[in-house]
This record gives structure tokens, sequence and C-alpha cells, in this order.
């Protein structure tokens, strides 16, 4: 390997030049260049907003992986992929492996039997959710993780290099104020020696010629002085750029908040929508166990669990129920209505039996309640057609 060795020894000289300055610094033995106080002010606002953005990076991870050694080799395998710049593949979530386990255990036991139906119920409940859960992560990771490591791991380290740098000038920059000092102070001291030289001839040379190297010596010192501080000041204008910009990270920052406080709120609707399905469908599991037909079956929520089940969600009707609908619904439009408004719907929803009414996505209805009626739910219309609507899957508006 060829070493340029008078370069090596130059920066070996330039380093120890430095660190004995910054030592004699901290020993209050030598003067030190103060920056300007508004670039002050914008590296101590740097140096906050990496320890927070680390702080909260950390602390996010935590949340959306609580327990990443669970997961054998996760860390390896994220920090593989990150290497070699692919996609990480989604990792299956412990809803969905709970989900799968019950759907797996309702086979063994027969999807026919309550315990069966019931275990096919909450398992698939149980997949959504953690399908639900996963979408959470992907999103989060993409629209609020990606960029705050961005920050930290590009930005920041280009910060870190030109403050480095900036340091290194203003080292430089006192070490010549000191040269320059002392070239001074020996030229001043060589001026006020006792005048003998009118006796001695040789001596006087020899002190004209010292006062001509002394005299080469300062000019020396102050064109190096005026470099030094033209590079300090040149770099200080780049750091300051920089530092500058942070403005510009804390508003990226700011709507990358926005997009996880959208992705938390979307993830916990659609666990209460799903868990509110769940709720019903268990609540007419047990009203059809304990029906006069006792050996009647729970619902099965989705007919493709199992192939030999059901042909579609919620077509099986308690009956014990069977007779009541039709009854219900008249009772509902005789009674005084209340609170006419207008309620887009979110999600899809299918009715269970004649007295609800079945919804599309983003579709406008009518919406109203009743003396008397469940708080969960609202009367809907939609033209000619009337009929219970949840409440969770509805947007009310003004």
């Amino acid at each position: 390997m060829d070493f340029n060795v008078k370069k090596l020894a130059c920066d070996a000289g330039v380093f120890f030049t430095r660190a004995v300055q910054f030592t004699e610094e901290k020993l209050g033995q030598a003067e030190k260049t103060e920056l300007d106080p508004h670039l002050e002010n914008l590296i101590t606002r740097a140096d906050c907003t990496k320890n927070w953005t680390e702080k909260i990076l950390r602390q996010t991870e935590v949340l959306l992986q609580p327990n990443p050694i669970d997961h054998t080799g996760a860390r390896i395998e994220e920090f593989i992929y990150d290497k070699l710049e692919k996609k990480l593949p989604s990792r299956t979530t412990n809803a969905e492996l709970l989900g799968q386990y019950m759907l797996d255990a309702a086979n063994e036991f027969g999807s026919g039997t309550p315990y069966g139906s019931t275990l096919i119920t909450v398992g698939e409940y149980q997949k959504r959710l953690g399908t639900a859960e996963r979408e959470f992560l992907q999103t989060s990771a993409t629209t609020f993780l990606t960029p705050l490591r961005n920050f930290l791991e590009g930005d920041w380290r280009t910060i870190s290099k030109e403050r480095r740098i900036l340091e290194n000038r203003r080292l430089d920059l006192d070490i010549c104020k000191a040269r320059l000092k002392k070239a001074k102070q020996a030229e001043v001291k060589a001026a006020a020696a006792p005048d003998f030289q009118e006796t001695r001839p040789r001596n006087y040379v020899l002190s004209a010629s010292a006062s001509a190297l002394l005299s080469e010596e300062v000019d020396k010192a102050e064109h190096e002085l005026r470099v030094a501080q033209t590079e300090f000041d040149r770099q200080a204008e780049v750091t300051r750029l920089l530092l500058e910009g942070i403005s510009s990270t804390h508003l990226n920052h700011q709507r990358c908040l926005q997009d996880f406080a959208e992705a938390q709120a979307t993830y916990y609707a659609q666990c209460h929508h799903y868990m509110h399905e769940l709720q019903r469908e268990l609540s007419r599991c047990a009203n059809s166990v304990s029906g006069p037909h006792q050996s009647a079956a729970c619902p099965n929520p989705v007919s493709a669990a199992f192939p030999s089940g059901p042909s579609s969600p919620g077509t099986i009707v308690p009956t014990s129920l069977s007779n009541k609908p039709k009854t219900l619904a008249m009772e509902q439009t005789q009674l005084p209505i209340t609170g006419t408004r207008k309620a887009k719907v979110l999600y899809d929803y299918d009715a269970h039996d004649s007295s609800e009414l079945s919804l599309l996505a983003d579709e406008l209805i009518t919406v109203y309640t009743v003396p008397g009626m469940d708080p969960d739910w609202l009367v809907g219309e939609r033209g000619n057609e009337k009929g219970k609507v949840p409440v969770t899957y509805l947007e009310l508006l003004s």
C-alpha cells in the first residue's frame, strides 16, 4: 500500500496542534473564538431535535413491536434486509396466529358443534384484527418511522460532519491568532532591547537581520490568520444554512405525526368495528343456545373458513328470533321520530334479518332514533327502504 509519508506527517502535526489548542482552551490557558449567537442557537436547537427524534423513534418502535426478542432473529433480519436494500416481508402478527390456532382447533373439534362454531367465529375475527394490525404497522413504518430514521441517518450525519469541520476551522483560527500574538510580542521585545549596536557594528548587522526575520514572521502569521478567518467564515455559513434546514425537518415530522395519528385512528376504528361485530355474533350465539332449540349451532360469520360450513356470513337466524323481525320493524315505525340527520356509511354492512338495513360504504342515508331504542342502533332510510343500522358504521353529518 502506497503511503504518502509527508502528508501523514503533516496531518499528524495539524492534529497535534489542534489537540494542544483544544486542551489549553479547556484549561483556560488559551483564548477561544466564540460563535455567532444566532449560530449557537441553531446548534442548540439542532441538538435538541436530534435527541428527541431518537427518543421518539425508539419509543415508537417499542409501541409497535413491544417484544422484538420474541420474534427470533427479528432485528437481525431487519438489519440484513436493510443492508441488501430489499423490502422486509410482512411478518404474521400474534392475533393472526391466535386466529389460525382457533380455526385449526375448530376443525379438530368439529365445525358443526357449538364450541367449534364459536371457535370459528372468534378465530376469524382475531385474524381480521391481526390483519388490521399488520397494515397499521406497515403504514406507521412507511409514513412515520422511515422519515425519522432518514433524518438521523442522512441529514443529521451531514450536519454533524460540517459541524466537526467548523470546529476544526475554529481551532485553526485560534492557533493562527496565538501565533500572530506571539510573533508581535517577540517583535516588540526585540525592538525594546538595549541598543549597543553603535559600538559593535557586527552585532548591529545581526540585530537588523533578526528584526527582518521577526517582521517576516509577523507578516506570515497575519497572512495565515486572514486565510484561516476566511475558511472559518465560509464554513460557518455552510453550517448555518444546514442548521436552518431543521425548520423544514420539523414541518416534515409534523406531517408524519399527522399521518401516524391517522393510521392509529383507522386501526382503532377497525378494531372497534370488528369487536362490535364479534360481540353481536357471540350474543346471537348465546341466544340461539339458550332458546327452545338448544342444539342450534352458533352462526358462522365467515363461510370461507371451512367450506363445509354455512354458505354465507350471517345467514343463520336463531329460531327463537325468526318470528320477531317484522313485528319489531312495525313497532319502530309507529313510535315518534326524533333527531333526523344525514349520515355517511363508513363500512359495508349486511343485514342479518328483515328489521335491519344493508349498507354500502360511502353512501349517504337518513337516520333517526325512536324512544326506547338501543343507543348502539339507529333507524336508517334509503328511499323506500328502512331498517335498523349500527351506529359504529356511520359518520353523522351536521
